[in-house]
């Protein structure tokens, strides 16, 4: 591969309608699973189970320590409304 590749937050920004507005989970990018439009809003979406994996891994969080930090601390939060979005698998 020639040159460096790009980042999925770089991606983000190149894709997004309005990219000057987009809000990011700082230390998630590697979660991130694209741009979702909500009500002709473009918002970051993440894979929730990925963020949780991250806190585990870089934070040693237990799986119950991690599900609720981000329940509180990140999937909860809301900063208008490009607010990301926290995908959860199905099971």
């Amino acid at each position: 591969m020639i040159g460096n590749p790009v980042s999925r937050r770089e991606r983000c920004l190149e894709i997004a309608d309005e990219p000057d507005g987009l809000l990011f989970a700082d230390g998630y990018d590697s979660a991130i699973l694209g741009i979702a439009n909500i009500e002709g809003v473009d918002v970051v979406a993440y894979d929730s189970a990925k963020v949780i994996s991250i806190l585990r891994r870089r934070d040693g969080m237990t799986r119950d320590e991690a599900e609720e930090f981000f329940d509180y601390n990140i999937g909860g939060g809301h900063f208008g409304e490009r607010t990301p979005i926290f995908t959860r698998p199905v099971r």
